[in-house]
């Protein structure tokens, strides 16, 4: 969807590379939030229903959605709802955001 180059398997921090060579977080989610263990420089977050289209929810800098999360949960994450996410991204800039290269294939 934005001509990613994937990161090997377990990377640190990081999943993807974007073509302007940001550093990229992806989550995708068909519950109500996602949990990041690191500040990501970029973060996607989508959300998919089952059955249903992937729809992006969060596309910005990773700091916005990293100050936002909850506290460090007992296995070193730290929590950010999908309602709050939605609401983050309404803030973020459009040059501040990836672009959209092709629509989601599911």
């Amino acid at each position: 969807m934005f001509d990613l180059e994937l990161l090997p398997a377990s990377s640190h921090r990081h999943d993807a590379i974007a073509p302007d060579c940001r550093k990229v977080e992806i989550k995708l989610t068909q519950g109500k939030c996602v949990a990041i263990r690191h500040e990501p420089e970029h973060l996607i977050a989508m959300y998919r229903p089952k059955g249903g289209p992937v729809r992006i929810v969060y596309n910005g800098p990773g700091s916005i959605a990293w100050n936002a999360a909850g506290a460090i949960q007992s296995n070193g994450q730290r929590p950010i709802t999908l309602t709050r996410l939605d609401v983050l991204d309404s803030t973020v800039a459009e040059a501040s955001r990836l672009p959209l290269a092709r629509p989601s294939p599911v």
